[in-house]
């Protein structure tokens, strides 16, 4: 019977005691609480802040979207209808487009209205906008659309500003209508008023075609202006709506200044054409002007090459030293003895399109040919080519360790030339980017001394 009570009063406390016991609960209690009073006063995984009042229920904390803020549930808000606005209003702008096509181009086309060199003349590069419109909003869409399926509705994994750098080739497809808009307006008005079934075709068309929502040709021909000048405003507002710690933050920002730096050079190409409309106007700062300038050199080699612009690659431009070594002894001289003069250079690459629906690939295709562009310093408004472009097929690169603040890039056959950046480690990348491009296409696999001496064209080649 004593054995039994004992274990009876061993199974009531189990060894711990009532006080104990009693601490305990109330710890438990407290811990308890200070859990809830935590999960109500969880700091936004935004921002961090803790914006919620001490005296908040579970039930209104959990009715908190994802742990945000009101600050920054607001801020995602605005960012989801500002991501939403920019991609529908790029579908509207392609609808516009579309129009422009089959409600005019072709019907005058079939009609016989216009010849196919007036046709151009009015409706210039349409085609062009068509196909990179409807190539930009299907990559938007998809965004949109994987998001939704991942089950972000507030759409924080889409990334305008990335889609729209892989897609700054349009700007330049832009910047051609764009120049073109003034004669086009003009040649319209001329035959308008030469051709009467012309006048005719499109006064009924303004006023019993629906789909034209009784506007004009010339109003729906402004739709690739006003779009290109609503992209820097479309940008800003995704800009503010989004978080600096965002992934696509740094893209956004990007993108807008390129397109601002665009807008820019298409004023310039403007007035120095003669003519007295221009683009909306941005505030320059000294990355826009040099960006501008860019744009300006990228043209003149582009022009040089004669490449397609979907086919080229611009993988280095930018401000080097060249000097042109009268012998091969300069390396024991050294490079002081050397008349260097500043040099505008762009590195360009043909890269075979693998794909014809896309306009960038994820893989770029194999390259087929490199150049070396020398441009001069802007002298009278324009820039000058130093010489013929370098093909880098025709070319071996080479540097030396006594002087490796230089490379050397000598043309079989012809010319030498020492270039030098003012930065050390930038003279390196570029003779790195160089010498992997002449290596891809030439034959030749090695030098020394500075000079092309030993030339192997079998694939047999010593390491």
């Amino acid at each position: 019977a004593t054995w039994t009570k004992s274990a009876d009063v061993e199974r009531a406390d189990s060894g711990i005691g009532q006080m104990p016991a009693r601490k305990w609960r109330n710890r438990a209690s407290e811990t308890l609480s200070s859990l809830q009073a935590w999960e109500a006063h969880r700091p936004c995984t935004d921002c961090g802040e803790r914006d919620l009042p001490v005296g908040t229920d579970v039930q209104n904390c959990n009715q908190r979207r994802a742990d945000l803020c009101e600050k920054c549930r607001k801020r995602r808000t605005e960012r989801k209808e500002s991501v939403l606005e920019f991609v529908n209003t790029e579908a509207s702008y392609g609808e516009d487009l579309r129009i422009i096509k089959e409600e005019f181009y072709l019907p005058m086309q079939a009609a016989g209205l216009l010849s196919q060199e007036q046709l151009l003349g009015i409706f210039s590069n349409i085609q062009e906008l068509i196909d990179l419109n409807e190539n930009f909003l299907e990559i938007l869409q998809e965004e949109i659309d994987q998001a939704f399926d991942q089950g972000d509705d507030d759409l924080m994994t889409v990334c305008i500003g990335e889609v729209f750098l892989e897609f700054v080739n349009m700007l330049p497809a832009f910047q051609t209508y764009c120049l073109q808009q003034s004669s086009s307006v003009n040649m319209l008005n001329a035959l308008e008023k030469e051709k009467e079934l012309l006048r005719i075709f499109l006064n009924v068309s303004q006023n019993d075609n629906t789909a034209l929502r009784r506007m004009n040709l010339r109003s729906f021909l402004m739709a690739p202006l006003q779009r290109v000048t609503k992209y820097p405003l479309l940008l800003s507002r995704i800009i503010k709506a989004t978080t600096e710690y965002h992934p696509d933050h740094g893209s956004l920002r990007e993108a807008k200044s390129r397109i601002e730096s665009h807008l820019e050079h298409i004023n310039m190409k403007t007035k120095q054409e003669g003519n007295t409309w221009t683009l909306r106007s941005f505030r320059q700062d000294s990355k826009k002007k040099r960006e501008v300038i860019n744009i300006e050199m990228r043209e003149t080699a582009l022009k040089t090459v004669g490449w397609l612009r979907e086919e080229t690659r611009f993988v280095m431009e930018g401000s080097l030293q060249l000097a042109q070594p009268p012998d091969g002894q300069w390396v024991k001289k050294g490079s002081k003895t050397l008349k260097f003069q500043n040099m505008q250079v762009l590195l360009l690459v043909n890269m075979k399109r693998v794909s014809e629906s896309s306009l960038e690939s994820a893989e770029p295709g194999p390259v087929k040919d490199a150049v070396l562009v020398l441009i001069r310093d802007k002298n009278n408004g324009k820039f000058h080519l130093l010489r013929e472009p370098l093909r880098l097929s025709n070319c071996i690169v080479s540097t030396d360790p006594d002087c490796d603040d230089t490379f050397e890039l000598i043309e079989i056959r012809r010319e030498a030339f020492v270039f030098r950046d003012s930065d050390r480690a930038r003279t390196h990348h570029w003779f790195r980017q160089i010498r992997r491009y002449s290596r891809e296409l030439g034959s030749w696999k090695k030098r020394r001394n500075a000079l092309p001496n030993i030339m192997i064209s079998t694939p047999h080649t010593r390491p």
